[in-house]
């Protein structure tokens, strides 16, 4: 049971990454949150039931470029 006030999400929770951290290990690359969840640098997580959850880093992000007139583009320069 959390001890935390209001108590940190359940690791079943769509938002369980928001838990405390209690013990981090930066060196190793992970960390284990209060509801039992260890978390890796690579954004993996290991559920306490054993269950694996793949890396999920937003690795489609589009590249924007400069325009000549100050203003962003979301495609990068045609090849």
């Amino acid at each position: 049971m959390c001890p935390h006030t209001p108590q940190c999400p359940d690791a079943s929770a769509p938002d369980r990454e928001a838990a405390h951290t209690i013990v981090s290990h930066p060196e190793q690359g992970w960390s284990l949150l209060c509801n039992g969840v260890v978390i890796f640098e690579d954004t993996g997580e290991l559920l306490p039931d054993g269950a694996c959850i793949a890396p999920h880093r937003p690795t489609d992000m589009p590249i924007m470029r400069p325009l000549g007139d100050g203003s962003r583009s979301g495609q990068a320069p045609a090849a």
